[in-house]
């Protein structure tokens, strides 16, 4: 099965206390520049952007990055990501908000994801919001339900981070929500994962640490939920920083064994898409883990991994990723 590929192209990144701002600002054609470099003949290549939604609070971070769809040339467009953090719960103006992207953004979509990490309990996830998993289920049967009404072909999904605790309840509580409706609207489950980031894996050790996130991703989370093997699993965010003991040639190089390693598994585990997180550093000169996950330094200057992705998706890309599953 080959492969739609995809990339992030901001650098405002979130972590588990908030908000890292870039230190220069965004220059939207060197970022298209960038993207173009990274598309080359490729039929497609998808912009990860992020939409977040409250209706009774001010988000810091409403949208990010700003106005993707500038960036969207040469056939790309939009994997569209919209956050829930109403801290109420209420769904009414949260499924409006979600019609109302698909009415307004539908033949920019590719795909929409509904909620961001919903199974992550962390301040800048929506894990942390009360009622997330009924906004996920919702949501998803609300997007798919306006896009089929006004013929826009947008694969709709959720996401969610892998899961080592087997007290974890979220997929179980997840499949008592999923019924027929649900499923029939389902196109896709996203898999956020960044090996050797948060817990070291030796480098002899990654392909295979990679192969059982997805293993058990297919095999035993999404069961828990219902899910069938007919829905496509798809890497939403993949990346791994550069910085202090932390070296650029090491980047490329897990850069390459990741999405190697999901392509050999693309037609057993039925994953149809990958995306790298992010183009741009925050700021190439700090220390913290989350500042400098891009391919290209926050100067623009391209980081090896830049040229390791071109290189990853002139081979193994395929058509972008649409509807696809029950739906």
């Amino acid at each position: 099965m080959a492969l739609a590929f995809g990339i992030y192209p901001g650098a405002v990144l979130g972590d588990d206390q908030g908000i890292v701002h870039p230190v220069r600002p965004d220059e939207p054609h060197r970022i298209t520049g960038a993207l173009d470099a990274l598309q080359g003949d490729a039929a497609a290549l998808t912009v990860r952007a992020y939409h977040s939604f409250a209706a009774t609070v001010d988000l810091p971070e409403p949208a990010a990055p700003v106005e993707p769809q500038r960036y969207l040339r040469r056939g790309r467009k939009l994997d569209l990501v919209l956050q829930f953090r109403e801290p109420t719960g209420r769904l009414d103006e949260w499924l409006e908000f979600v019609r109302e992207t698909v009415r307004t953004r539908g033949p920019q979509l590719a795909s929409l994801q509904i909620c961001e990490e919903p199974n992550a309990d962390l301040p800048t996830l929506d894990g942390s919001t009360p009622g997330v998993l009924d906004a996920l289920v919702e949501g998803v049967v609300a997007a798919k339900e306006e896009a089929r009404s006004l013929g826009y072909p947008v694969a709709v999904g959720f996401n969610a981070v892998p899961t080592f605790d087997p007290g974890d309840t979220f997929w179980s509580e997840l499949g008592a929500r999923a019924d027929a409706r649900f499923l029939a609207c389902l196109d896709y489950v996203g898999l956020d994962f960044f090996p050797d980031v948060f817990r070291p894996i030796a480098a002899d050790q990654l392909a295979d640490a990679v192969a059982g996130v997805l293993t058990a991703f297919r095999r035993t989370h999404l069961p828990a939920a219902g899910i069938p093997d007919t829905v496509p699993i798809r890497i939403c965010e993949n990346g791994w920083p550069t910085g202090p003991d932390r070296p650029e040639q090491r980047q490329a190089a897990v850069l390459e064994t990741v999405v190697r390693t999901v392509a050999a598994l693309a037609d057993a585990l039925t994953v149809d898409g990958y995306a790298f997180f992010a183009l741009r550093d925050a700021d190439s000169s700090g220390e913290g883990l989350f500042h400098r996950f891009g391919l290209l330094r926050d100067d623009y200057s391209p980081k090896p991994a830049f040229e390791t992705y071109r290189r990853l998706i002139a081979e193994l890309a395929g058509p972008a990723a649409g509807p696809a599953g029950p739906a």
